[in-house]
Formats: C-alpha cells, structure tokens, sequence
C-alpha cells in the first residue's frame, strides 16, 4: 500500500506535504516583508518558525496513531498548545528595552503570527492560513501611513541618524534645533568614520520624543550647515 493511499491514516501522504509547503510559502512571504525592513528576525527566522509550527501540528495529530487503543486516548490539542507557549521564548528574545524605548514588540508579534499561520496550515485550514497572511501585509502596508496621520503622543519616541562634519559646531545646533521644536533628547550615541576622504565625518544616533511632527524636524536638521544626511529609523513600539 503507496504512502499516498494512507496518508490519511499515518499523516505522511500527499495532503500533509502540502500542508507543510503552504506553511514554508506563507511563513516565507511573511519573512522576506521583515528582511526587506531590515528587522532583527528576517526571512529565515520566520520561514523556519512557519514551517516547524506546521509539522508540530502534523505530529499532534498523526504522531501517536500508533499507541492508541481500547484504554488509551489521547488529546491531540495538548501537543499543538504547547507551540503557543514556546514561541514566546523566541519573541521575548527580540523585544529590547532600554530606557523608555521597547524596540523589537511589532516583530515579536509577526513571529507569533507567522508560528499561527504555520499551525493553521499544519491542521489543514489553509484558508485562514492565506487569509491571516494577507491581513499581515495590509497591517504592515495599509496601517503603517494611517498612524502617521494620528495624533502623535508626546512620549512618542522616534530615532534619528545624523552624518555631520566634525569641528563646525553642527551637532550644537542640532541639538538646539530639537529642543526648540519641543523634543526631548532621551539617548544620544556617537561613532566616527575612518576615511581618508573625509576624515572628520560623524555620525550620531538620536533618540528624541516628543509630541511635534517628526517630518519638519527632519528637514529643519538637514538644512544645518555641515550635516551631510538625516535619516529616520522606525522604534516598533514605546514605554510611555
């Protein structure tokens, strides 16, 4: 008798491959959006979160045919419930606190997602699993610019990366400049570049909060003389 024509006895035919491949396509999906943004858990986090939750699902509930009998019953949901629970070691892994800024909470939280999809997938209910993942991308693409529109909080935090030359007092009137649109300096760091051509090239992190429109603190601090870039870069969450 061929492995597909007890598939569905034994939990290794045709169906539960499948299975285990939607969980590698949807968990990769997932992933390559998180390496694209740069995150601290990217492609092969996720992809391998997806598909391992997958076959923890098949195990649960193909994985002790064998033992079953007149006094032996099982409960197939204990095994997938403990999947739930571990994948909270993994995000707890990610999510940094230090000072008043949480970073890493939204990827935290699309590991677990993607560990759902994985297990949706495993149990054979591949249209949740593509819905959820859908629902993933319109959060991440659709809610990102509505948040911009709200009302910012003043404990909101946001990072900057400032590049300046060195020795012409640019980072003084940086710092002028963000307090006077009514920010609070919380963390400052500083690295030097080593360049032959421009020797005296600065760049620093910045980690100010405040209620005011990031946008024009921006543009104000790139017209400083001597700052050569500004950019921004996203905090995934905030301790208030």
């Amino acid at each position: 008798m061929g492995m597909a024509s007890v598939g569905g006895l034994t939990g290794q035919g045709w169906t539960q491959l499948g299975e285990l491949g939607l969980a590698l396509l949807l968990s990769a999906l997932i992933g390559l959006e998180r390496e694209v943004r740069q995150k601290s858990a990217g492609l092969r986090t996720h992809t391998l979160v997806g598909f391992a939750a997958a076959l923890i699902m098949l195990v649960s509930k193909y994985g002790f045919f064998d033992v079953l009998g007149e006094h032996v019953t099982l409960d197939p949901s204990r095994v997938a419930a403990q999947i739930v629970s571990g994948i909270g070691f993994i995000g707890g892994g990610l999510i940094f606190v230090r000072r008043d800024a949480v970073r890493g909470l939204t990827t935290a939280a699309v590991v677990w997602l993607t560990c759902a999809v994985g297990m949706a997938a495993g149990a054979g209910l591949w249209l949740l699993a593509v819905a959820v993942t859908a629902g993933h991308f319109l959060v991440v693409f659709a809610f990102t610019p509505l948040v911009g529109l709200l009302p910012r909080s003043r404990f909101t935090l946001s990072r900057l990366h400032v590049t300046y030359l060195d020795g012409r007092g640019a980072l003084r009137r940086v710092l002028s400049i963000c307090t006077g649109k009514g920010f609070v300096i919380a963390e400052l760091s500083m690295e030097r570049h080593r360049e032959r051509r421009e020797p005296h090239l600065v760049s620093i992190w910045l980690v100010v909060q405040g209620a005011g429109p990031i946008d024009q603190l921006i543009a104000a601090v790139a017209e400083v003389e001597g700052v050569r870039a500004v950019a921004s870069a996203d905090i995934e969450g905030s301790a208030a």
